[in-house]
């Protein structure tokens, strides 16, 4: 069965977990049985210290989410401790979910390495860190990148430096970095452009609210979903733009039906309404027919249901001759076609 040109597989459904455990281990480990039951692939975390991200200055974000925090206040309230990974990462392997991480530094990789991360995430904001793409790009592990701010020639040249140093397996997310980001903001041409100058998997980190966008996505080929998840009724600081628990199993859902309605480019017809075609016209007699009386529209005619001989064949009996007798009120049988000269 001939499939959308655009599509190869099933979306991946990645849960990012970033820093909506607010600083409690206890939440990481509910996001991820989150995850799990509501129907994610992978989660994620997010490898960095406050230390690795920014250095301590009192300048303030002056808009959006983050507003009012210093950098450094803000990562040092958003980060997974590092001691913590370590057990998250076989808290996932028990729930039998993958996980893997956004490391935001070198130090971040090597630490990563060590508890055998299979996967790396590159971040909008660093994916032109050109030295830290060589750091991933050189574990041959794959790698997923987000491309938000990106120009395309930014984009060429971090694929380049990814490949030049050992990436075979690369996925680009279209990605706006706004938080939350608006339906407006987002052209999903992109998804196909970026997938014909680039020749890679694409996919899409979605920071809008609902499923509608990343359901829209698929018709453009995306391979790859990323959601921000959060725990209900806990304000954290991405929850404004995160699923909550109740609410991962119907995006997930979403994402399957979406798939499915548009997975493939032949005609098809849907098996569960053929219990309807009874709806459809038989040709009937309105008076009775004598064997060699001509088909007219004074002897027959179409009528509900269809247990006959088909409405469709109308036109090819009318004027022609009955080769039976047919009493009025009586189904046209489809053997009469045989008949029929």
């Amino acid at each position: 069965m001939a499939k959308n040109k655009f599509i190869n597989k099933k979306p991946f459904f990645i849960a990012e977990i970033s820093g909506n455990h607010n600083g409690i281990i206890s939440n990481a480990k509910k996001l991820i049985d989150a995850a799990k039951s509501g129907g994610a692939d992978a989660v994620k975390l997010q490898t960095y210290t406050p230390d690795m991200m920014t250095i301590k200055n009192k300048k303030k974000i002056k808009h959006g989410l983050w507003k009012n925090y210093n950098l450094w206040e803000l990562y040092n309230k958003a980060q997974t401790p590092l001691s913590w990974h370590k057990e998250l990462f076989d808290y996932a392997k028990k729930k039998k979910i993958k996980i893997f991480s956004s490391p935001f530094s070198e130090e971040a990789v090597d630490f990563l390495e060590q508890l055998k991360c299979q996967i790396y995430k590159v971040s909008s904001f660093e994916m032109n860190d050109l030295n830290l793409i060589k750091k991933i790009a050189s574990t041959k592990k794959p790698m997923i990148i987000s491309t938000g701010l990106a120009s395309l020639e930014e984009i060429d040249e971090t694929l380049r430096i990814a490949k030049k140093y050992g990436c075979k397996d690369i996925t680009l997310l279209y990605c706006v970095s706004n938080y939350p980001s608006n339906i407006d903001d987002f052209s999903l041409n992109n998804l196909e452009i970026i997938k014909k100058k680039f020749k890679v998997k694409i996919g899409l980190s979605d920071h809008t609210i609902g499923s509608f966008l990343s359901c829209m996505s698929i018709i453009k080929g995306a391979e790859v979903i990323e959601k921000h998840i959060c725990l209900k009724n806990i304000k954290s600081v991405d929850s404004r733009f995160s699923l909550n628990e109740n609410e991962i199993a119907n995006f997930k859902k979403d994402l399957d039906n979406f798939y499915k309605l548009i997975k493939n480019n032949t005609y098809l017809r849907s098996k569960s309404e053929m219990k309807n075609k009874i709806f459809r016209r038989s040709i009937y007699a309105i008076s009775d027919i004598n064997t060699g009386e001509k088909f007219t529209k004074k002897n027959i005619k179409t009528f509900r249901p269809d247990k006959g001989l088909s409405a469709s064949f109308f036109l090819k009996i009318i004027n022609k001759k009955s080769p039976i007798k047919i009493s009025k009120g009586k189904l046209l049988n489809k053997n009469i076609l045989n008949k029929i000269k």
